[in-house]
């Protein structure tokens, strides 16, 4: 039972799910309303929910093309540890469960975003993974939803500064993925993945990497404008954003292959829950 139970958590894919909780928060704690612990308990249990059931979704549908990946071949699925029936019963449960807790314990609005982003995951960029390298850029738009979905949650209505979030997220997973592209390639090719290395060579990748990482910059100094971050925030986007172009900036030699990659990949992963953190900081100050 154990051993079950670990593999259906695995399914969610933990830490992705731990990362989008972390961003959902900060939707919350930015929204111009007062706390409510019930309000926020939901849209944090229906995000964890959503999340799980797209990734879980995810899994079932790309079982075979994981079984062909090192990184993904000790999966559940691909390993013979779970059923397929049971991983999609599975992805269901979470999903309906998700809209409900969202739709009964915040509002329409929120349990409609969330549907909509687990459908388009799902069914659009899941499939378009292995047509076009621009599924990278399609599957970043429900992968950004969390923090809107905690504004959305507080507040029952998409402004500004929750678009802003959702840029900021979006944006943010497009150098992390094109980092983990360029370090996975071969593992990619053997799935039949269109990546942007492999479809549009690997000097390509690394500029669209350091683009997207140059906008990045930029996005994350518009929540100061518009009057919901400060100070605090603001130094800390900036000091964090031009770490992390540095860091794509190596990349552009030559001579810079999987080694940077990965670094750079571990460096997106330390740039989002920072700047989540001195977001959460400046609004408590």
């Amino acid at each position: 039972m154990t051993t079950r139970l670990a593999d259906l958590a695995a399914l969610t894919k933990p830490g992705v799910t731990r990362m989008c909780l972390l961003t959902t928060l900060g939707g919350l704690a930015l929204a111009p309303v007062a706390w409510d612990w019930t309000t926020s308990v939901c849209a944090l249990f229906g995000t964890a929910c959503a999340v799980g059931g797209a990734n879980a979704f995810n899994m079932w549908l790309e079982r075979d093309a994981d079984a062909r990946m090192s990184r993904t071949r000790r999966r559940p699925l691909p390993a013979g540890r779970l059923a397929p029936a049971v991983a999609v019963r599975f992805a269901w449960i979470l999903s309906v469960v998700a809209i409900a807790v969202l739709a009964l314990g915040t509002n329409v609005l929120t349990a409609g975003l969330a549907a909509l982003a687990i459908a388009s995951y799902v069914l659009v960029y899941t499939p378009l993974k292995y047509r076009t390298p621009l599924a990278l850029v399609i599957g970043a738009i429900p992968g950004a939803a969390p923090p809107l979905l905690g504004w959305t949650a507080a507040t029952g209505s998409i402004d500004a500064p929750a678009l802003v979030l959702f840029g900021i997220l979006l944006v943010w997973q497009l150098p992390h993925f094109l980092a983990i592209a360029l370090y996975r390639q071969e593992d990619y090719a053997k799935a039949g993945i269109r990546i942007v290395p492999l479809v549009r060579g690997v000097p390509i990748a690394k500029i669209q990497a350091v683009a997207w990482a140059m906008v990045l910059v930029p996005v994350s100094m518009m929540l100061v404008p518009l009057g919901v971050a400060g100070d605090t925030y603001l130094v800390c986007s900036v000091v964090l954003g031009c770490g992390f172009l540095a860091w794509g900036f190596r990349g552009l030699d030559n001579r810079a292959g999987v080694r940077w990659a990965r670094g750079f990949f571990f460096a997106s992963l330390l740039y989002l829950p920072a700047l989540t953190l001195a977001l959460l900081w400046d609004v408590a100050g």
